[in-house]
């Protein structure tokens, strides 16, 4: 055998008793059709994903960016990590309401199709308020029907901090407290301070 035989021979894949080129070429064209197959199925399941993903994320980005160089008062927020579409907030009571002085954390969550679908904002920090209930859920219609893709995350933290100064019984999140909330506002307000 000539050495070129022998390289040919001693090559990965290759076995004696057919040409060279026949080789050679059903070597290559086996792993062809595996690395195929699977990209087109894979692009067209992911495709859409992927442009949802896209629209929201460089949304939310573009919000980042915004709220990191002008936060609304007393608030800021940003994402927990690397997840882009899991933040954390805080929230400073305001000044002139019973909750001023406190400090107080929120989870925001981001969907794929966000802006055209609200995000889901919860606070983590036990608030005794009558538009939010004890899983921390808030009763905002904004975060409901009547949520726009032109609003944003900072319209939405200047809506909670606006809640936090005035109740709204029009969206009683705790039932229980409705009657009261209209009859003694102040009074179920200040339990909240002890």
């Amino acid at each position: 055998m000539s050495t070129e035989a022998q390289r040919v021979d001693d090559s990965p894949g290759t076995s004696g008793g057919s040409s060279d080129g026949d080789q050679r070429e059903s070597v290559q064209q086996e792993p062809e059709r595996e690395q195929v197959q699977p990209k087109k199925k894979e692009g067209k399941i992911s495709s859409k994903t992927a442009a949802k993903l896209s629209t929201s994320a460089k949304r939310i980005q573009k919000e980042l960016a915004e709220i990191t160089l002008d936060p609304p008062p007393n608030c800021s927020a940003g994402p927990k990590g690397d997840n882009i579409y899991e933040w954390r907030s805080t929230i400073l009571g305001p000044p002139g309401s019973v909750y001023e002085g406190g400090v107080f954390f929120l989870d925001i969550t981001f969907s794929p199709d966000y802006p055209f679908k609200p995000p889901k904002v919860t606070f983590r920090t036990r608030i005794y308020h009558c538009n939010i209930n004890s899983q921390g859920v808030i009763c905002l219609d904004i975060l409901k029907d009547n949520w726009s893709p032109a609003l944003t995350i900072s319209k939405v933290l200047l809506s909670i901090c606006s809640l936090l100064t005035d109740c709204n019984p029009e969206y009683l999140g705790l039932q229980m407290y409705k009657h009261e909330m209209r009859s003694k506002p102040r009074r179920l307000h200040l339990t909240e301070r002890r």
